[in-house]
């Protein structure tokens, strides 16, 4: 059988199904249709032969009798998952079953692998993942999570854009690792001799244009960074990251608060969801806490930066929190918080003011000494982003960048290099700005109860196949 090099296709299997879902049994429509798809069901009754077609939108039955179907034996002998293009009126079975009977039909593309059943789907995880083209058709949920992220993208950006921001893009290749603190992956160019890395987040890059004039700009951005897997963890993810000039910290949460609750409701048709089990609800106003305010919560226990580093030490270790040698105290009380509390946050809730020593882009708290005015949105016990009032002061990003590489030099992989383009864009003046960055991925599982990073991304990183 030849295969065609395309194929007319005049109607879909939903708006079949929305046009003529409620015909009476038996009824004929006089209406020809194309329609094509994967056969994912098929049966043989004696001079009939029904199949189910499957193409992007749903399913339709095909109804094919023996009299009337050009090569019915061919028809009745397809392979389920194999593409066909079949033209024919629009009827109903005597069951009353939606059809389109086969009146004309093509083979587009045949399967050479055994196709699973729609019915019991891919049971192997790590071959869902790693063959997403099958695990589409056949496992329940998944071409729904792959068009919630699309529309969670595509709705972010809409309500982004009516809000003033503009959408830009800024490099992947970075000369400097910075913007984040984390192990980037490395590469050479040729050409100029270069070793460049993959960027951690676009941050530097964005700020540079606020310096530049363009007051809200945001890059849905795919970044990378050289870390394990884990259910929330993937090598490359998608980040929205945005700036807004004249604004602080307190703006952002308002944004990130209205935006979630935003495509909840779109996506959901609701703030108030069910996650993993356990109520959720996002309606805004989200809680505003400290972070030494939640450590005292779970843990029963006051610290501060002023609380002797010994004495923190000794906390950190009556609660089964890991230390190392040369953490000051704005370290020690980041990982108490991040191994007691963090996890135990259902939220959602934002955790404000974090020390200085761990927050090296965020300006400095105006009215706590050696915190910074930056928050994580925590909502499901999960970090759902980071957000800062913007340090703008090139003199004191100059003294954290060169406290970052007095680290990095030290063997610290995730600290940061001193920019010193960056340094003389902000010499240039940055204004007051708010920025925010929000993992994306971690998003979508949120709105559509995925409990793993890797139902949320098409392709996740995997370890190598075992052939």
């Amino acid at each position: 059988m030849t295969v065609p090099y395309r194929y007319e296709v005049t109607r879909t299997a939903a708006s079949l199904q929305e046009q003529f879902g409620d015909l009476e049994p038996g009824t004929e429509t006089a209406t020809e249709v194309a329609v094509a798809g994967r056969v994912m069901l098929r049966r043989v009754q004696g001079k009939l032969a029904f199949a189910t077609l499957q193409d992007g939108s749903g399913r339709v039955q095909l109804f094919a009798p023996s009299a009337t179907t050009p090569g019915f034996d061919d028809f009745a002998g397809l392979s389920i998952g194999d593409w066909v293009g079949v033209t024919g009126e629009v009827m109903t079975t005597r069951r009353g079953e939606l059809s389109v009977r086969v009146d004309a039909w093509e083979l587009l593309a045949a399967t050479r692998r055994s196709f699973p059943d729609k019915w019991h789907g891919l049971a192997d995880v790590d071959t869902r993942y790693r063959q997403r083209y099958v695990d589409l058709w056949v496992s329940e949920g998944v071409r729904e999570t792959a068009l919630a992220r699309a529309r969670v993208l595509s709705l972010t950006r809409r309500w982004l854009e009516a809000r003033a921001f503009v959408e830009v893009e800024t490099p992947v290749f970075h000369p400097i690792p910075g913007g984040a603190p984390a192990r980037p992956f490395t590469t050479h160019h040729h050409a100029l001799d270069l070793d460049l890395s993959l960027r951690v987040a676009p941050e530097l890059y964005l700020k540079r244009l606020v310096v530049g004039g363009l007051e809200r700009v945001f890059e849905l951005a795919r970044v990378f960074r050289n870390e394990g897997l884990s259910t929330r963890h993937n090598p490359e993810f998608t980040m929205l990251e945005l700036y807004q000039a004249y604004a602080d910290y307190t703006d952002m949460m308002v944004l990130v608060e209205e935006l979630v609750a935003h495509l909840a409701t779109e996506v959901c048709g609701t703030t108030e969801l069910t996650y993993d089990g356990r109520a959720l609800d996002l309606t805004p106003p989200w809680r505003r806490a400290t972070m030494l305010e939640l450590i005292e919560e779970h843990t029963g226990v006051w610290v501060e930066l002023a609380t002797p580093v010994d004495e923190l030490r000794r906390v950190c270790e009556s609660h089964g929190v890991g230390v190392e040698p040369g953490w000051g105290p704005g370290k020690l009380v980041l990982e108490l918080y991040e191994k007691t509390t963090e996890a135990e946050l259902w939220g959602p809730v934002f955790v404000c003011d974090y020390p200085q020593e761990v927050s090296p882009l965020a300006r400095d708290h105006r009215s706590q000494p050696g915190m910074v005015e930056r928050f994580e949105p925590i909502v499901a016990g999960r970090e759902l982003g980071n957000a800062f009032s913007e340090l703008a002061d090139p003199a004191e990003q100059r003294r954290r960048f060169e406290e970052q590489a007095e680290q990095r030099a030290g063997g610290g992989a995730e600290a940061m290099a001193v920019d010193e383009d960056y340094l003389r864009a902000l010499e240039y003046g940055l204004p007051p700005t708010g920025g925010l960055g929000i993992g994306m991925d971690r998003l979508v599982m949120l709105l559509t109860g995925a409990t793993t990073i890797r139902d949320v991304i098409l392709f996740p990183t995997l370890r190598p196949e075992q052939v």
